[in-house]
This record gives structure tokens, C-alpha cells and sequence, in this order.
């Protein structure tokens, strides 16, 4: 009866209890091995580990509050560090090889390949200066309108130099 409830509570336990042996004891105990070898490739998948060890910890910390409701996330975080721990699957050095070394090396084609950013198009055959946009603003909106925003923007600098206080409304969104 006694080792019956044991069992079910390390069942039910069971990502507290393995979660700091996979993510802390035995990569601890692996990175000490591989100091002590001449071998660079083990110096190099747990240094890795390491450092995505570190990711996902700032990750945690980070999103904490929408991890709390996602009940799966401490099951998946223990396949994944597994994954990433286990010399089998090498995963470490997948993840490094494939994702963080080529951002490392080349931040500018590695941005481009996660976030879109539109680059604008003839951008030496045009000039873009303010009088450019002066015009541009005139020519939609009018001359009244233009001096409008000129009288609003000189009122907004004589209101900071006498030391007023900056509202809200002070400012164009």
C-alpha cells in the first residue's frame, strides 16, 4: 500500500524529478568529462547545451505567465531538453549548426530569413528630404493645414522651454 502511493507520486511528479537531472546533474557531470578530455566535438556539444540552456531558461523567464497556462509545456521542455542532452540525438549541435551558428556568423541574411522587412524600391532616384515631405504634406492636406501643424509644433517648443508639463495630447501618433 505504502510503495503503491510512492509510485503515484512519482508518476505524478515526474517532470520536478527528472527535469533538473536531465537539464542541470548529467550535463554538469558531462561538461566536467569533457574538460578533461582533448576531444574539441564534446567541448563543443555541451558548450552548446549550455548556451541554449541558457535561451530557453531567459525564454521561461520571459514568457512565465503564458507558459503557467500551457499544462504540457513542463512535458515538452523535458522531451526537448532530452533531445538536446542525449548524445544519441546530438541535438545541441544540430540547433547550433543549423540556427544560431549561421545568425552568429551573418546577423543580416539570418534576419532577413525570420522577419520580413520591405526594402524601398529606387531608393537613390528619388530625394527624400524634408522639403520633399513639405511638399508632399502641402500638396495633400493644403497650405492651411501645413500651418497648422508648423504653429502647433512652435507652440509645443515654447510650452517645453517655459518649462511646462508634457501631456499626452502634446504628442502627434
Amino acid at each position: 500500500m505504502g510503495s503503491n502511493n510512492f509510485l503515484q507520486v512519482v508518476a505524478k511528479n515526474f517532470d520536478v524529478l527528472a527535469l533538473p537531472l536531465v537539464t542541470l546533474v548529467f550535463p554538469l557531470y558531462a561538461s566536467i568529462k569533457a574538460i578533461e578530455t582533448k576531444s574539441v566535438k564534446d567541448d563543443q556539444q555541451w558548450l552548446t547545451y549550455w548556451v541554449l540552456y541558457s535561451m530557453i531558461t531567459l525564454f521561461e523567464l520571459t514568457f512565465a505567465k503564458v507558459l503557467e497556462l500551457i499544462a504540457i509545456w513542463p512535458y515538452a521542455k523535458l522531451i526537448v531538453t532530452c533531445w538536446l542532452v542525449l548524445p544519441h540525438f546530438n541535438g545541441a549541435a544540430y540547433v547550433y549548426r543549423h540556427f544560431i551558428r549561421p545568425f552568429y556568423m551573418n546577423p543580416q541574411s539570418a534576419s532577413s530569413k525570420i522577419w520580413y522587412v520591405p526594402k524601398k524600391k529606387n531608393i537613390f532616384s528619388q530625394p527624400d528630404d524634408v522639403l520633399m515631405a513639405a511638399e508632399r504634406y502641402i500638396e495633400e492636406n493644403g497650405t492651411e493645414a501645413f500651418e497648422r501643424l508648423i504653429a502647433k509644433r512652435q507652440e509645443r517648443l515654447v510650452r517645453k522651454s517655459n518649462n511646462y508639463m508634457i501631456f499626452d495630447d502634446d504628442y502627434i501618433y
